[in-house]
């Protein structure tokens, strides 16, 4: 990684999927002016590639396409296939591929481009591994019912064919295997503070998150 960029803003945000971190991440880079990375879709992608490629999936061929990642790539609504997000949690399970998607996080946090004031970061372990010094860490969560009728809205928009059922098995399997795998797996850090969006609307979340680095940074002044 190259030289860590000084005096800026650093956010890490884990969640369980479907929590609402993603849109507050968004939220939170736009009114910060902070550089956003959605860790997750790394994963997606790779988890894509491995259905696609099947017996030709392997680490060089990893390397070779996370080296060459335009974060635009990133956008690609099939990745958001029940699909890949299960190829994607068996593929996170790999501690040499979580090496090689760790040094790209790690300069997208600490290098972001010079026009944006620090990153945010939303993933399954940012505040514990990618970011452990991270100047802001938040762990957002909902109970897994709440989280289920979220996606199963957000696939109904994209006119996917799946039951409110499937939805809530699937989650709770990924839940199960981001929370128990070996390598990073998903965990509350003790410096994270924790926000439930249960019975939070969007804006509600994000007035609640605002107010928490608004103090921040009357505090440290500079974050």
């Amino acid at each position: 990684m190259k030289r860590k960029r000084k005096d800026i803003i650093t956010i890490a945000i884990d969640s369980p999927a479907a929590a609402g971190a993603g849109t507050q991440a968004k939220y939170i880079s736009k009114e910060y002016n902070l550089f956003y990375l959605d860790t997750g879709k790394i994963y997606r992608l790779i988890g894509k590639l491995r259905l696609d490629y099947k017996n030709k999936f392997n680490n060089k061929l990893i390397k070779k396409k996370i080296s060459k990642l335009k974060i635009n790539k990133l956008n690609d609504k099939k990745l958001l296939s029940d699909e890949v997000a299960n190829s994607a949690s068996i593929i996170a399970k790999d501690k040499t591929i979580r090496k090689i998607v760790k040094d790209f996080q790690t300069n997208c946090a600490y290098n972001p481009p010079n026009k944006y004031s620090g990153s945010v970061l939303d993933g399954r372990d940012i505040t514990s591994v990618i970011m452990k010094d991270a100047k802001i860490k938040l762990y957002i969560t909902a109970n897994l019912q709440v989280r289920a009728k979220r996606r199963h809205a957000e696939y109904k928009k994209l006119k996917k064919k799946i039951s409110f059922q499937e939805v809530l098995k699937s989650l709770r399997k990924r839940d199960y295997l981001d929370k128990n795998r070996k390598h990073s797996p998903l965990k509350k850090t003790k410096d994270s503070i924790l926000i439930n969006t249960s019975k939070l609307s969007k804006k509600a979340c994000f007035i609640k998150i605002k107010k928490i680095i608004d103090n921040k940074i009357i505090i440290n002044g500079n974050l």
